[in-house]
């Protein structure tokens, strides 16, 4: 089948900056539609999003030059081209010509690539997951407490996540969002405020990173469940942000690589945590390497700033033996091909996988579909509310139904 039209919009994300969205329609009629999400803490190695920073529209942050590249140059390249996900991400990544894709922005050509992918979903009349192949329902890592870049708590560790592990979906879904309301509670009587931070998680502004720890494990008992047995933590430190290219700063005191390491086999011992990401900044190879060598068989030691989905990055990490988990954002990379290139490469090599959102979100649902389709285990997708991320867990309500129907 080929296609007929493809054309991009600005729309808003869920910080209200703008993004790109695309439809593309094939010569039989079939219409999809993709938006492209937008992240706060980057990696350096990121494929790059295309603004049109111009300080006339939206601050700079306008996409309307990405908007413009999909409408002109990649519409002209795909008109009447047969749909084949390989075929089309290739003809992308050629139009562009860059190593980062920054010529006609990551943004521009992952709206159309994953375009490509619905399309042929939609095709044989799949939805996008089982097209993919159906795997498991994820194990979601839920962001109830925000710091870093995403809040203004105080907090340098940038997500503090519950990791429900009850054997449905449904039911892991209704433990994290009991656990999300106790918190809440709890925060209230102690006089926090608790406003939401970007990925829907609540930023009281808290001395120290274990008093969250604290306050979350405090929640989890008061909803009835059992830290370390139903639920276990995950943080996301995205320790490059409080990095000045010798010392970190934690607890608002500055501490060197050695005293972190120890840190954090300290925190792994007092509390019931499962998943450490970005344990230290991501030029900072030789503390990740020693971290590994320490607790990398207890835990899962996530890349992704190290990795930023790029099937490069991860060979230098499983060669030389650091993280044992990559992180997964499309816009990355830039390409689905690309992205499920590393993926291979990561399940080969024993790599735990979790699919994750952007701090700028959309209300596309995608994401949930990559989880199960390509059973990847985990799902990062914020917090327990704004919709933009609730509307992935629901999304995979719907699926873990449809699923039970089938059988």
């Amino acid at each position: 089948m080929k296609i007929k039209d493809i054309y991009a919009r600005e729309i808003l994300d869920s910080r209200g900056n703008p993004t790109i969205e695309t439809d593309l329609v094939l010569e039989n009629g079939i219409m999809v539609r993709a938006s492209v999400p937008s992240g706060a803490s980057t990696g350096e190695n990121e494929a790059i999003e295309l603004r049109d920073n111009d300080n006339k529209r939206y601050h700079g942050k306008g996409v309307l030059t990405a908007v413009n590249n999909v409408n002109t140059i990649i519409k002209e390249a795909l008109i009447g081209k047969e749909i084949n996900q390989e075929k089309i991400d290739k003809i992308l990544i050629e139009l562009d010509g860059t190593e980062n894709k920054s010529k006609l922005g990551a943004n521009s050509i992952l709206s159309v690539s994953i375009c490509i992918l619905k399309a042929l979903a939609k095709l044989q009349n799949k939805e996008v997951y089982e097209y993919l192949g159906k795997g498991a329902l994820p194990i979601p890592m839920m962001n109830i407490i925000n710091g870093g870049v995403h809040a203004s708590s105080g907090l340098e560790i940038q997500e503090f996540m519950i990791v429900p592990r009850q054997g449905s979906f449904k039911e892991r879904l209704r433990c994290g969002a009991e656990i999300f309301h106790s918190l809440k509670k709890i925060l209230e009587q102690k006089g926090f405020s608790t406003s939401v931070g970007d990925e829907g998680g609540f930023a009281p502004n808290l001395k120290t990173n274990e008093e969250a720890l604290d306050y979350i494990i405090a929640a989890i008992k008061d909803s009835k469940y059992i830290p370390g047995k139903n639920v276990f933590i995950a943080l996301d430190c995205a320790a490059t942000e409080f990095y000045d290219g010798e010392n970190y700063t934690i607890n608002k005191v500055k501490i060197s690589k050695n005293v972190l390491i120890k840190y954090y086999q300290n925190l792994v011992d007092k509390y019931p945590i499962i998943s450490i990401e970005d344990a230290f900044a991501e030029n900072d190879i030789e503390s990740i390497k020693k971290l590994t060598n320490l607790i990398g068989n207890i835990i899962m030691l996530v890349g992704d700033d190290y990795f930023v989905t790029n099937k490069k990055h991860l060979e230098q990490g499983i060669k030389e033996k650091y993280n044992n988990s990559i992180l997964l954002k499309p816009n990355q990379i830039g390409t689905i091909s690309e992205m499920l290139e590393t993926i291979k490469l990561a399940k080969d090599n024993n790599f735990k996988t979790i699919i994750s959102h952007r701090s700028g979100e959309t209300e596309d649902p995608f994401i949930a579909h990559l989880a199960v389709g390509l059973d990847l285990g985990y799902i990062k997708t914020g917090s327990l509310s704004r919709s933009e991320r609730t509307c992935k867990y629901n999304e995979l309500l719907r699926i873990e139904e449809r699923s039970n129907y089938e059988k």
